[in-house]
């Protein structure tokens, strides 16, 4: 039996008194690849930051690798690409640097990359298809480009879990494809992963459970439902999961 990475038990989020995750139970093993699905607003978004304590349970608790979320120290063992990477800051950042910074948590802010920290750069930026974009500004890139640097700023600390918001939300095919290559050779590396979507698209293959976020709650825990109606037709590529008590149009949100 695979061990038991993320163990989320009757955890509770609200906003300004107002509830926004409800008893939500999720349990992540070594290896899985675990969809969070939902319309905009559901919370699934809130799910995943709560899994990385970026925001504070109400209610219940989180385990990460068997340890309690607040106890937890090694941040080593856990890569997270976010939306988006925001390089209309005005940050000069070259790609290779952003990549680079993945390496941190393992070796510590204060000692010099070495060569497995080189190797380990190269490495993800290949996965990722952008090694010859190594020294150009971030902010030269296209949104998916941008993308695919997070990602490889996360492979590149060599993670045992990777956790993703919605890493193919408005990116273009070509960089859809190079995520997913990417994903299965983490996998076959042994990695887990927990990503939210809306849209699968290519990566659809190598998910092995779907857990569906609606209201708050959990709805739907299992196989990826399948699109229905015109969800179904060739050109939409929306995920749609229904679940039984969803208001008509909920998915147009």
């Amino acid at each position: 039996m695979n061990a038991t990475v993320i163990q989320v038990d009757h955890a509770a989020v609200g906003y300004d008194g107002r509830p926004v995750l409800r008893d939500v139970s999720l349990t992540v093993t070594a290896g899985e690849v675990v969809a969070v699905l939902g319309a905009n607003g559901s919370g699934k978004s809130t799910l995943i930051r709560a899994v990385l304590g970026l925001v504070p349970l109400s209610a219940g608790s989180v385990t990460l690798f068997g340890a309690p979320q607040r106890r937890f120290r090694q941040w080593r063992r856990i890569g997270y690409v976010p939306q988006r990477l925001g390089a209309g800051s005005g940050v000069p950042a070259t790609v290779g640097e952003v990549v680079a910074s993945g390496r941190l948590a393992r070796r510590g802010v204060l000692r010099p990359a070495g060569r497995a920290d080189r190797e380990a750069v190269a490495a993800a930026l290949r996965a990722v298809g952008l090694a010859d974009r190594v020294g150009d500004p971030v902010a030269t890139l296209s949104g998916g480009q941008q993308q695919r640097t997070l990602i490889a700023r996360a492979l590149a600390g060599e993670p045992e879990l990777l956790i993703l918001d919605e890493p193919t939300a408005g990116v273009d095919a070509e960089s859809q494809e190079a995520f997913a290559r990417a994903l299965r050779g983490f996998l076959a590396g042994g990695g887990t992963v927990l990503l939210v979507a809306h849209e699968l698209g290519p990566l659809r293959p190598l998910i092995s459970r779907a857990v569906v976020v609606h209201e708050g709650g959990v709805c739907h825990d299992g196989a990826v439902p399948e699109p229905a109606g015109h969800h179904a037709e060739p050109d939409h590529d929306h995920v749609h999961p229904h679940c039984d008590e969803e208001p008509a149009g909920l998915w147009s949100i």
